[in-house]
């Protein structure tokens, strides 16, 4: 398993709400960020002189409810002392950040995150810096943006240990506790570098190789089986079946991570191309590999969960199967008991139920909705931590209930975690369908 913290990859972290003057430019005729020192972060900054300015690269990403994947842009900013015309004045530090991307995106009110992080945690661009002087430091700025109240602030504050914030900067508490696995997904969809050696990394690889021999990815299914029998001592699934799949999902994703590990290396030594500098070949091989990390959790999750419905003898179809679907060609991922049934009319509706998977949420979980209509209350299970009040309520609205693995009901409020229902109970509803 995992054991890393977010201390792993960050020095310092600080949150606050942006200010008309942080944000707007029609209210403020600079692109800076103040109120930094009341967090403590001039120790990770370093205190510029009277004559100096500091420059940073800096990763800034804009995250929203309603965009899919959120606008990641590299650039760089400088940290200067703003007072340091004015004689007999105490300095005043602020983070000059410029026009990109994202910094179009922001308004007053969003939410805020700005971490120091470790060297080796964030590979920038190389990018071209304005020649007016500045040192360039060592190290990178993470800077997060999203919309106050939404879920992925209810995420980042989870994640960097930020309880109930104002509009001054907050200090996060970085060794709060290891990471969840929905929390390491979010910081790789953030570009945060997860490869921090794990226990007993070369005995998990040489397994690995000799079962799979190194050369090519194999089907998930496969994958996913290892996964699941290289654990089988450690997890009772008929007990336990919650922490059975989260065990299930965390260690295919360690072992995911060690073999990709050799197929690259491996594909590094070896170049791109015909003489091994092939520009467009490399771009490719990178494109694919980024893009198996995205399908691959997806598919491993309902592999996992197919599993689970086995163990536990519920009758039940995958909608990936042929001729697999509901209305308008709609194909749920597991309907129960049968898509065979849901299309017989003299099958009663109330002893149909149906299950949309879905490792992160977004607003894909609207498309649960039109995926059976003779199932007027619909189930969805998700791996995401800390959903929005606003978004649950919105689910709840519309008959869905969510299912969340019990580990994870504790990143939701206290609110929201008596509406939530867990794999187990899940489990249990669907055999009382089944037994009438």
């Amino acid at each position: 398993m995992f054991d890393d913290r977010i201390s792993d990859y960050t020095e310092g972290v600080a949150a606050k709400y942006l200010s008309a003057v942080d944000a707007e430019p029609g209210k403020s005729h600079q692109h800076e960020i103040g109120g930094l020192p009341a967090a403590g972060f001039r120790e990770w900054l370093g205190t510029p002189g009277k004559e100096e300015e500091y420059r940073f690269r800096a990763r800034q990403v804009y995250i929203s409810d309603d965009d899919e994947e959120p606008i990641i842009c590299d650039s760089h900013v400088t940290w200067y002392d703003c007072r340091r015309k004015v004689a007999h004045r105490s300095p005043e530090y602020r983070l000059y950040y410029y026009d990109s991307p994202v910094s179009t995106r922001i308004s007053e009110g969003d939410f805020f995150l700005v971490a120091k992080l470790r060297e080796e945690a964030l590979p920038l661009q190389d990018l071209t810096l304005p020649q007016d002087g500045a040192a360039l430091k060592p190290g990178s700025l993470l800077m997060v943006f999203a919309p106050a109240g939404s879920t992925a602030e209810r995420q980042l504050r989870l994640l960097f240990g930020l309880g109930d914030i104002g509009e001054r900067f907050k200090a996060g508490e970085l060794d709060a506790g290891t990471l969840l696995l929905p929390l390491r997904m979010m910081l790789e969809t953030l570009g945060i570098e997860l490869n921090k050696p794990v226990r007993s990394d070369d005995e998990w690889t040489e397994r690995l190789l000799a079962t799979f021999g190194g050369k090519t990815f194999p089907a998930t299914a496969d994958f996913s089986a290892f996964s699941r029998d290289s654990i089988a001592e450690q997890t009772d699934a008929q007990a336990n079946p919650d922490t059975t799949l989260m065990a299930w999902m965390d260690h295919e994703e360690k072992l995911f991570r060690l073999y990709e590990r050799q197929l690259v290396q491996t594909q590094l030594r070896a170049g791109f191309g015909e003489h091994g500098d092939d520009v467009d070949t490399f771009i490719n091989y990178s494109l694919s590999v980024q893009n198996r990390r995205k399908s691959r959790v997806g598919h491993a999750f309902e592999s996992h969960l197919d599993t689970l419905f086995r163990l536990h003898g519920l009758h039940f179809q995958q909608g990936r199967g042929k001729g697999n679907v509901t209305e308008n060609n709609a194909r749920p991922d597991f309907m129960f008991p049968s898509f065979t049934a849901y299309h017989d009319p003299a099958f009663p509706a109330g002893s149909l139920m149906m299950l949309g998977a879905k490792t992160t949420c977004k607003d894909r979980w609207r498309q649960v909705l039109s995926e059976a209509n003779r199932i007027s209350s619909k189930h969805l299970v998700t791996l995401e931590a800390a959903i929005s009040e606003a978004q649950t309520d919105e689910m709840a609205s519309h008959r869905l209930q969510l299912v969340v693995p019990a580990s994870i009901h504790a990143t939701y409020t206290a609110r929201q975690q008596v509406e939530l229902q867990d794999l187990q109970e899940f489990i249990l509803q669907v055999k009382t369908a089944q037994l009438h």
